[in-house]
């Protein structure tokens, strides 16, 4: 049988590590380009979060936050992009 409680305190140790070398590149990242890479993956790592604790409490409505996430950050990322190829690269 697997115990859930361990299993959720793990991931949620491995997803504060990815959490804070996310953030890092964030603060240091040498172009906008990293800069908004990371802001992706601390984006991902939210709805990580979310889907675990969904699993945790039996709750659906996280997984409604996680999804919602996700969207805008699909709609942020493309709008970056289009951005970036203007911009003429994010040098």
């Amino acid at each position: 049988m697997i115990d859930l409680p361990l299993v959720a305190a793990i991931l949620s140790v491995a997803l504060c590590i990815a959490l804070g070398l996310a953030g890092w590149r964030m603060v240091r990242g040498p172009s906008v380009a990293d800069r908004f890479v990371a802001f992706d993956m601390l984006t991902a790592v939210a709805v990580a979060f979310s889907a675990l604790t969904a699993v945790l409490t039996g709750r659906s409505a996280f997984l409604d936050i996680a999804l919602g996430l996700s969207l805008i950050n699909f709609v942020a990322t493309a709008a970056f992009a289009v951005f970036l190829e203007r911009k003429g690269g994010g040098r």
